[in-house]
């Protein structure tokens, strides 16, 4: 465990630095910020001031040795628009895309992998096939036409649910979440589902396949040819022999969740790191753009690291050593 830790943070770090350099590099090269930040009615000299304020007269490779001794530090640069440090900003909007995300997730998998086992289990039957055919239309819908339907009949039309916002905050154990009041969970019923459907389809079409697939080894032959009761056959055996790919997706799409949350928040209104992702790709809000990036790519790193180790949990055959 102790070796496979390190040589994982060892490559974690030069992944790290490799995508420092390329996003570096996009970022810089997407246009002035200065053009958005100052008044097309500044003087030269005023221009001059707050392009050396910014750091933007040095290199490039100046700005972006600069960057890395800042990441170094712990800093991820000050934003131009807030004037704030970036990393700050990112993390005070992290707790709302976090809680969106787990709340999709949760969704998608509560409701993905018993679905999944029946459809694979009963694949010939009507209610197998509907299983099926539903996940196809859940991946095929866009994320943004979706979530317009559902404000127009939640919202608008049945006035049942919010249509945008947080909601009020509550606090529990000093934890503070939208999850811990009613409101707050009204306003998230709708973007925490519009964002669960494609895990969902997804965690079906795996599921069910796994179970189809699985079924016919002889292994489970031999668990029925004893006697064993359905639900310990279902449950023990099948279960845990299809979990391994199951979980490795639910790993990789609670980080594509977390990271690319961006259509739903702006749909709904959400104040999480997704729209505050557009509006500094809007204002070229290079340092906000710059730690949004990495932090999306360490939470990535994170999460494939814990589902490695769950690996060696679910499969004593898996020995970390040799990943």
């Amino acid at each position: 465990m102790t070796i496979f830790l390190i040589r994982r943070l060892m490559q974690s770090f030069v992944v790290l630095l490799i995508m420092s350099l390329v996003v570096f590099a996009g970022v810089y090269a997407i246009g002035n910020p200065v053009d958005v930040l100052i008044s097309p009615e500044a003087t030269e000299l005023q221009r001059e001031q707050t392009i050396q304020q910014l750091g933007l007269d040095r290199p490039m490779w100046e700005q972006y040795l600069i960057f890395l001794k800042n990441i170094a530090e712990g800093k991820l640069g000050t934003s131009f628009v807030h004037n704030r440090p970036a990393i700050t900003l990112i993390l005070e909007r992290f707790p709302a895309t976090f809680e969106l995300a787990f709340s999709a997730l949760v969704i998608a998998v509560f409701l993905g992998i018993p679905l999944g086992l029946w459809a694979g289990l009963r694949a010939d039957s009507f209610s197998g096939r509907s299983i099926i055919s539903g996940s196809i239309i859940l991946f095929s819908m866009p994320t943004f036409w979706v979530g317009l339907l559902m404000i127009i009949a939640f919202a608008i039309n049945l006035n049942w649910l919010p249509t945008s916002g947080r909601g009020e905050v509550g606090t529990f154990l000093g934890i503070r979440s939208s999850l811990f009041t009613i409101d707050g969970l009204r306003h998230l019923v709708l973007p925490a589902t519009n964002l669960a459907l494609y895990p969902l389809a997804l965690i079906i079409r795996l599921t069910a396949s796994g179970t189809s697939e699985t079924m016919s080894l002889d292994f489970m032959r031999s668990a029925r040819a004893k006697g064993l009761h359905a639900p310990r056959i279902v449950f023990v055996h099948l279960l845990k022999n299809i979990l391994i790919p199951i979980v490795t997706v639910i790993g990789l799409q609670f980080s594509v969740i977390l990271a690319f949350a961006v259509v739903t928040e702006s749909i709904f209104s959400w104040p999480g790191m997704g729209r505050l992702i557009i509006e500094s790709i809007n204002l070229l809000d290079r340092p906000v753009i710059v730690a949004y990036i990495l932090v999306t790519i360490l939470i990535f790193m994170l999460i494939n690291l814990l589902v490695d180790v769950l690996y060696s949990f679910l499969d004593p055959r898996v020995r970390l050593e040799k990943m």
